[in-house]
C-alpha cells in the first residue's frame, strides 16, 4: 500500500484551528461571526445566526438562517440535488441578482436528519460562486469545486478537496 497521498496537517499558527481537529462525523455548531455573500454588486444574505458544519480535512461549511437571505433573488433549482450520508437530501437554489445567475450555485435541507435538524432550511452558498465575506475577511472557495467549504485565514490544512485528496 501506498502513503504517499496521506495528508500531513499543516502547523497551527496563532488564533488559527486545524480542519485535522475537527471530528467525523461532522459537527454542527452556531457562530456569530458575521457571513456575507453577494452576486453582481447585490446583498444575498447576510447573517450574525448562521450555523457552521466541521467535518474533518474540510473547512467550516457556513448555513444562513433563512431569514437573512433575499428570497426575491433566491429561487429553487430544477438542475441539480444531492444525497449527503450525515445531513440526507438537499435542494439546490438559483441565484439572479445584479445581472449575474448562477443556476444551483447554493443549497439547503428542507428535513435534514436528526443530528443537523437544526440546519432545516438554512441556506450555504458555494464561495467560488460568489462574493462571501467571514466577518470582513474574503473566503476563499474549498479547492475541487465539489464541496462548499469556506477558507479563511483563521485555518490551517491541507483541505479535502483538491487533486489526490479523493480518497482522504
Amino acid at each position: 500500500m501506498s502513503f504517499a497521498n496521506v495528508p500531513v496537517p499543516e502547523p497551527v499558527g496563532p488564533g488559527q484551528e486545524s480542519v485535522w481537529d475537527y471530528p467525523r462525523p461532522p459537527r454542527l455548531e452556531p457562530t456569530s461571526r458575521r457571513v456575507r455573500v453577494e452576486l453582481g454588486g447585490v446583498t444575498i444574505a447576510d447573517s450574525v445566526r448562521a450555523l457552521r458544519v466541521l467535518e474533518t480535512s474540510h473547512p467550516p461549511t457556513y448555513y444562513v438562517h433563512p431569514g437573512d437571505v433575499d428570497w426575491a433573488l433566491v429561487t429553487e433549482s430544477n438542475q441539480r440535488g444531492s444525497f449527503c450520508e450525515w445531513k440526507g437530501w438537499a435542494t439546490y437554489w438559483r441565484v439572479d441578482a445584479g445581472g449575474a445567475h448562477v443556476e444551483a450555485g447554493a443549497w439547503s435541507y428542507h428535513q435534514p436528519t436528526a443530528g443537523f435538524v437544526a440546519i432545516a432550511d438554512h441556506v450555504a452558498f458555494y464561495p467560488a460562486l460568489f462574493v462571501c465575506r467571514l466577518d470582513d475577511e474574503l473566503v476563499a472557495p474549498q479547492p475541487g469545486g465539489f464541496y462548499g467549504g469556506w477558507v479563511t485565514s483563521d485555518l490551517a490544512g491541507p483541505f479535502k478537496g483538491g487533486p489526490g485528496s479523493l480518497g482522504w
